[in-house]
């Protein structure tokens, strides 16, 4: 990664080689940024884990009404360009979308998403013959706790446990969060986390430890052997509260937070309870999305109502961090961002009704 700040606008410098294409053909040289346009205003998005499907995104629509959209685009290498493979509908705006964390080619190419009930969609699926149907996705299941009556609470987030892919965790606005057993299809338990909305949540890797965000402005631990009790590691003054929650994946001592329409990203400690070890303000509007990089213990990339992707590196830490040291300046504000597991030089942010991928 490059370790001088660029000015806002500047694309993120290209590293020296390219990767090869997986059939061995020609690969053309890969642009700095793609940029995919949508019919409709683009919200979570999520990049691919497959070896088998790399610079492969799903991204969902927000449009106020019932019936939404999520398409799945991928960079085709003939046309050096982003594309559709296939779009269906989704009830809801999804309030996130995440590809089944598993990078083997002979797992089920599953795709799970939030709004009214947590959904696992199967893309690609193979008919009663075994063949694999491109471009066609199917309902695997529809998963709903409340089992008095077809309606549930909203969810507002969920994350795949990375260790154990049986497992997903669903956050949402009743102060409940529920853990899942997607094999049996069934909720294994759910305990109230917060005293008001549950907004985030995400699993620490390589533990049992899942973190929480809420409307009482707090961040709680869970761990999965002992859901009876659980740790405030961070509260806000006058209670503000806390849209997101995102682990360091390579460093589970660290993990970022973001208070609702403030443009500091707080960086918190374990180790260090109640007080950020670093606040990150360059923002100059309220952040919507933050990543950690997949491959760096160091860095951290947010994006905001200012148009502004900044990355961030923190391991001077305790020493304050001043400035961001790449910056990238979108056409409008952007409404969520990931940084690629399989391909770790690129991340994609959604804006208005586009995408984009950027080469870091």
């Amino acid at each position: 990664m490059a370790t001088q700040q660029s000015r806002p606008g500047d694309a993120p410098a290209a590293p020296a080689t390219q990767p090869a294409a997986s059939d061995g053909r020609p690969q053309k040289k890969k642009k700095e940024i793609y940029t995919f346009d949508m019919p409709y205003t683009a919200n979570s998005l999520s990049w691919s884990l497959r070896m088998d499907q790399q610079y492969r995104i799903a991204v969902a629509s927000y449009m106020e009404e019932y019936q939404n959209k999520v398409q799945i685009v991928q960079l085709d290498d003939d046309r050096n360009e982003l594309v559709k493979r296939s779009e269906f509908d989704h009830p809801y705006p999804a309030s996130k979308i995440m590809w089944l964390p598993d990078r083997r080619t002979d797992a089920s190419d599953l795709l799970a998403s939030t709004g009214d009930y947590l959904r696992l969609w199967e893309i690609n699926p193979r008919n009663a013959d075994g063949e694999v149907e491109e471009g066609k996705v199917s309902t695997s299941c529809c998963l709903n706790n409340n089992k008095k009556t077809d309606f549930c609470a909203p969810l507002t987030s969920f994350d795949w446990n990375p260790d154990d892919v049986r497992l997903i965790v669903t956050s949402s606005i009743d102060t409940t969060c529920s853990i899942w057993d997607i094999e049996k299809q069934q909720p294994l338990t759910q305990l109230i986390a917060h005293e008001k909305e549950v907004f985030d949540i995400a699993f620490t890797p390589g533990t049992d430890i899942f973190g929480t965000v809420g409307g009482d402005g707090s961040v709680r631990l869970f761990d999965l052997r002992a859901l009876e009790h659980s740790t405030i590691l961070y509260e806000t003054r006058d209670s503000k509260p806390l849209l997101r929650v995102c682990w360091n994946r390579n460093d589970p001592n660290y993990l970022a937070t973001v208070v609702v329409d403030s443009s500091d990203i707080m960086v918190l400690d374990v180790r260090v309870p109640s007080i950020p070890v670093a606040t990150l303000n360059n923002h100059t509007a309220a952040v919507n999305s933050i990543g950690w990089a997949p491959h760096s213990s160091s860095h951290l990339c947010s994006a905001a109502d200012d148009c502004l992707a900044l990355i961030w590196d923190i391991q001077e830490l305790p020493a304050a961090v001043e400035d961001p040291i790449l910056a990238y300046n979108a056409e409008t504000h952007i409404n969520w961002l990931q940084w690629s597991a399989l391909q770790t030089d690129w991340i994609a942010i959604s804006m208005g009704n586009k995408i984009q991928t950027l080469r870091v």
